[in-house]
């Protein structure tokens, strides 16, 4: 079953002799449930791609549906609902409010929405991410490690359609990277969590359903792995 589909997604920025295609006219789809990888060298337009696909920034043409809705046909106020409840973002660089302990940085997208906290929702995620026991810990006293775990509860709390990690694992060394793409699989696998990553790293690529790779603002790459 489709979740996403995007059509002649196109990215422009900046004018004339100084303009940049970020992205030139992408189709792709993914199905619910699927893990793709999106690889590509720096400056390729996959974090362009990842970002519109989650309503952080907006296409200059084209168009993105997810779960069968028009993202960017929604005003503004609607968009930032839509990103709250269907996408789950993870970015390298954590993004924790430091002055919150994990559970409350774990629980803000609920709360922001003005919605009850799912507490049994709350407590399997935070058993399945080992923080159980950190559960009033801030963010500085945290490990690197930890604080990807507590950004992964975050963009899983709102139960999303879609899981969009952004070189998760960028800021941590080998052993808690690959614990993190771990617990993104387990995630993906339990939840049936659509899964999008983008990264640099090809092992990480290889265990995915499907790789993507990104040239130039291009699809280059659209291969099945399993």
């Amino acid at each position: 079953m489709e979740l996403l589909k995007i059509e002649n997604l196109c990215k422009t920025y900046g004018k004339g002799e100084s303009q940049v295609m970020a992205l030139d006219d992408v189709t792709l789809s993914v199905e619910k449930g699927e893990f793709v990888a999106i690889i590509g060298s720096s400056g390729s337009g996959k974090s362009t791609l990842l970002h519109i696909v989650g309503g952080v920034d907006v296409p200059t043409s084209g168009k993105v549906y997810l779960d069968g809705q028009d993202v960017y046909a929604q005003k503004n106020e609607k968009l930032a609902i839509f990103r709250r409840r269907q996408v789950g973002l993870i970015y390298q660089f954590y993004n924790l409010i430091p002055t919150l302990n994990v559970v409350e940085n774990i629980t803000l997208p609920v709360l922001m929405d003005k919605r009850e906290v799912n507490k049994e929702r709350l407590e399997e995620l935070l058993e399945m991410l080992g923080l159980s026991n950190r559960r009033n810990h801030l963010p500085n006293q945290l490990s690197g490690g930890q604080q990807q775990r507590v950004s992964i509860g975050r963009a899983l709390m709102n139960a999303p359609a879609v899981m969009l990690a952004d070189e998760p694992t960028g800021n941590l060394d080998s052993q808690n990277g690959q614990e993190i793409i771990k617990l993104m699989k387990e995630s993906n696998k339990k939840y049936g969590q659509t899964l999008i990553v983008v990264t640099h790293d090809e092992n990480i690529a290889l265990q995915a359903d499907r790789i993507i790779g990104i040239s130039d603002g291009k699809i280059s790459r659209n291969e099945r792995v399993r």
